[in-house]
């Protein structure tokens, strides 16, 4: 996967950590239907890793994402011909725009949104469906899609209860609220809030710690946080314990006590 490949998003990896840039900086971003179509692209790539340990999301300019582009992506979603719209062909295009982002918590790592400047409507969404949000103070963040008589449902409406509370994520869906940095890190939205200058090297720097933990117990204990919230307890009492049982069984438990022993970092292989 090279950076020729993609029109309107970059891919680029160092090591054991990648980075997707969304790049429309003229548009702050906004994600139209070739953006779509590349990310899930990328997405279905990047589901076959296995030796990637870390996925860090960014914006190219001054915002993350401000989210669909209006003039682009709804005449794509619209655009049945002459007449009204055709209901099966809008539902399934709705369908596939819906799943763009559902790729990122299927993944075998962890990823981390690195945000500033604006994070609205899909570009939230985006940031939601990563496991970490570092914020630049200067970010606003907010699910628009009320203020056009559309609702979010890119993934907001499972993901943001779970992050912030039912309560608080109703305000922000059904409202349109946009919030600032300090109180989306007020409300658990975000992980880390700090200065605009200093947004790259801290996201580098979460996304180097988390790429340094054991890849099978992040693996398997990603998994058991998302069964606990569609699964009954005991299911996903079981995804946590198969996932325990492989790290159990693994090259990486037992470095992981022989470096304790030895007393120096572990080497994880991922195996």
């Amino acid at each position: 996967m090279q950076m020729s490949d993609y029109q309107t998003i970059r891919y680029e990896r160092a090591g054991d950590i990648a980075t997707l840039t969304l790049a429309r900086p003229a548009k702050r971003n906004a994600q139209n239907p070739l953006m779509w179509q590349e990310l899930q692209r990328l997405g279905a790539d990047l589901l076959a890793e296995e030796t990637l340990r870390c996925l860090m999301a960014t914006g190219e300019g001054a915002a993350f994402s401000s989210g669909i582009d209006l003039v682009e992506g709804l005449a794509g979603l619209l655009a049945d011909g002459p007449g009204q719209p055709d209901e099966a062909q809008t539902l399934t295009k709705g369908l596939a725009v819906a799943g763009t982002f559902s790729w990122i918590p299927e993944l075998g790592c962890a990823s981390v949104a690195a945000v500033r400047g604006h994070a609205y409507g899909a570009g939230l969404q985006l940031a939601l469906a990563c496991d970490f949000r570092i914020l630049a103070d200067n970010a606003k963040v907010g699910l628009l899609e009320t203020r056009y008589g559309i609702l979010p449902d890119m993934g907001a409406t499972v993901r943001l209860p779970r992050i912030v509370g039912e309560s608080r994520a109703r305000e922000l869906i059904l409202l349109g609220e946009v919030i600032d940095a300090t109180e989306a890190l007020r409300i658990g939205l975000a992980n880390r809030v700090v200065a605009d200058s200093d947004l790259d090297a801290a996201a580098a720097e979460f996304a180097a710690r988390v790429a340094a933990q054991p890849p099978l117990a992040v693996r398997g204990a990603r998994r058991a946080i998302d069964a606990a919230w569609h699964s009954s307890p005991q299911d996903s009492l079981r995804v946590a314990l198969d996932g325990q049982i492989r790290c159990l069984q693994s090259e990486d438990f037992r470095e992981g006590c022989q470096a304790a022993a030895d007393g120096r970092p572990p080497r994880w292989k991922g195996r």
